[in-house]
């Protein structure tokens, strides 16, 4: 690689993948709001991930939820870090590299994601089964406020009447199916809850900025200094952490980040493997 290849004039604050990137997840958000809001049309439902035994998953999805935000702040967040560390990235492999770098590390947090999530039912699955074999409103009460984060508005009043009604009757057999019953629906709704975002993709992108950056300060909250390699280390034991806690309530899909972070290392370890530098330019 020649000195030429990277000269100052070639560097690129906006390079055409990231800007482009930028402009799809633009797009896609403002479409979401606006198909809602106009014609009730949910495009969440047909484009973020779901589990794989949910009614609404598609194959596509994988690829999909990649370009889906849940909230302004959520988009804000993944832009920016996108735009401020795939800047840097495009520049120095080229905008075919990075592009592949970038899909990989969304599509491998998905299939991280979609492998605790399969845990997450499992388990579900199994005290789910333990109440049905012996079903009584105490411990209804209990598996129903353990997933009280998969409930709608109008269950709470419907259920409070239920377990009521239940208690002056704890023996009978129809209620005690209807029940078991919804509590199988805990499971179906928690298949159901669609994954958005970029995050998998903009931690594995982090990643590998820490790794060819790794003294570089960064600073947090444009205040606190802290170099590229502890922060990425700090931030992925951190995901790891808020993953195992396993908290029901917890909208954040930690594993993915973290499969970002680990197909992230595979994949530049597999390059530098095959003798390929990661300063790869292909303009």
């Amino acid at each position: 690689m020649s000195y030429h290849q990277f000269r100052p004039m070639r560097w690129q604050i906006l390079p055409p993948v990231v800007k482009n990137l930028l402009i799809i997840n633009g797009i896609l958000f403002l479409a979401t709001i606006v198909l809602e809001d106009k014609f009730g049309l949910d495009l969440t439902r047909y484009l973020g991930l779901h589990f794989v035994t949910s009614e609404f998953f598609g194959p596509h999805q994988y690829i999909t939820h990649l370009f889906m935000h849940g909230s302004w702040l959520h988009i804000f967040s993944n832009m920016f870090a996108l735009w401020m560390f795939g800047n840097i990235l495009e520049n120095l492999w080229g905008g075919k590299r990075f592009l592949v770098y970038y899909l990989v590390t969304g599509i491998g947090a998905a299939i991280i994601h979609t492998f605790f999530t399969w845990y997450e039912i499992s388990r579900m699955q199994e005290q789910v089964d333990v109440f049905i074999s012996q079903a009584n409103p105490v411990d209804f009460k209990l598996l129903v406020t353990r997933y009280q984060s998969y409930l709608r508005y109008d269950d709470v009043a419907v259920l409070n009447d239920f377990l009521n009604t239940w208690a002056g009757m704890p023996s009978n057999p129809a209620l005690i199916q209807e029940a078991g019953n919804f509590a199988a629906e805990l499971i179906t709704r928690k298949a159901d809850i669609p994954t958005v975002g970029a995050s998998g993709a903009v931690f594995g992108v982090l990643l590998a900025f820490g790794m060819l950056f790794p003294n570089t300060i960064i600073y947090i909250y444009f205040a606190l200094p802290i170099k590229a390699k502890w922060f990425v280390i700090l931030y992925g034991l951190f995901e790891l952490y808020s993953g195992l806690q396993n908290n029901p309530g917890d909208n954040v899909a930690h594993f993915a980040h973290l499969g970002g972070m680990l197909f992230g290392y595979l994949l530049i370890r597999s390059w530098k493997k095959n003798r390929f530098t990661p300063y790869q330019d292909d303009y």
